[in-house]
């Protein structure tokens, strides 16, 4: 058994091997409910992580969890090595973050409300609370009170709050919720300069896959509590070849599907194993017989791994947001 210092020593490796956020075998249940079950994945020092799922999927209990705000029955989350669940307050020294609604004090003047709530977790510093307003785009507004802040404006300070003090990692609650598609563009920008400038990790869940594709290095899709998916996008489009087909008649076109292990979808889609050369595949169907009028290569996006994986035509539930 390890004495104490080994054990620090060794969350201390840990953290130094590039790993910022670890989350192993969590599981929690509300009552009789299952809302995680033996959730496990990592995020790395500097990386852009997106957490993906259908509402009640168990992605906000997740980050519950992450945060402290959520007991779970199994399980711990570690930021930089530490565990949340028994040293908390130490492990959050490195996070900011935004969870849900921002609560600000509407009487007070948009300044007031992050010394007021900056003051509570440490001290406060007005330089680099400038600074920080200055970099969220609040400069002008900063003294005007909260009760006359658009949303967009109220999730600019909500992040200002989370990046003081300078944080190692945020994690973001659905930040683009609610935004115009200015804002949405300005969010995507300011994250990505974050981790490019600051070298920052972050993590947030959102239903705007076309966003997440742009941001992220990597996400995990959580579906009825369990994790489904773990991986990057660099090789979404590589793994299989996606063909949109059309042609007749189809019995023929069926015949040459299967022979080439192919797997017909909706709206003329055929998916084709790894490595299938779609010049092959048309000289296969002209030589059956088959008229043909299209053959597309399609790229495979983020929308279509998070389709397969949540059951969502299974289910026939919509995700976060309505992808439809």
């Amino acid at each position: 058994m390890m004495s104490s210092e080994e054990q620090s020593a060794s969350l201390d490796d840990r953290a130094s091997s590039g790993v910022m956020l670890e989350v192993s075998g969590v599981s929690k249940k509300f009552g009789k409910q299952l809302a995680l079950h033996d959730v496990s994945f990592s995020v790395r020092e500097g990386e852009v992580f997106g957490l993906l799922g259908h509402n009640g999927a168990g992605k906000s209990t997740a980050l519950g969890v992450i945060l402290g705000m959520v007991e779970p029955n199994a399980g711990e989350a570690r930021i930089a090595g530490i565990s949340v669940q028994k040293k908390r307050a130490k492990a959050l020294r490195h996070a900011g973050a935004i969870f849900e609604a921002p609560a600000f004090y509407e009487y007070l003047t948009g300044w007031q409300n992050l010394r007021t709530l900056v003051s509570y977790s440490g001290a406060f510093d007005e330089d680099e609370a400038r600074e920080v307003v200055e970099q969220v785009g609040l400069t002008a507004r900063i003294e005007s009170r909260i009760s006359t802040y658009s949303h967009g404006m109220r999730q600019r300070l909500a992040l200002a709050q989370a990046l003081l003090p300078e944080p190692r990692i945020l994690l973001l609650d659905e930040p683009t919720d609610g935004l115009d598609p200015e804002g949405i563009v300005w969010f995507r920008e300011f994250v990505l300069r974050l981790r490019e400038e600051r070298g920052m990790t972050i993590l947030f869940n959102s239903h705007l896959l076309s966003e997440v594709e742009q941001m992220c290095d990597r996400v995990a899709i959580i579906r009825r509590g369990q994790l489904v998916y773990d991986g990057g996008l660099e090789g979404i489009s590589e793994d299989r070849v996606i063909l949109k087909i059309e042609a007749e008649p189809l019995e023929k076109v069926r015949e040459v599907i299967e022979s080439l292990r192919g797997e017909l979808g909706s709206e003329g889609r055929v998916v084709f194993p790894e490595g299938t050369d779609p010049a092959v595949v048309a000289r296969k169907l002209v030589e059956a017989g088959v008229s043909l009028r299209e053959l597309t290569p399609i790229r495979r996006s983020l929308e279509d791994v998070y389709l397969e994986v949540s059951g969502h035509h299974e289910s026939g539930a919509t995700p976060e947001g309505g992808l439809e």
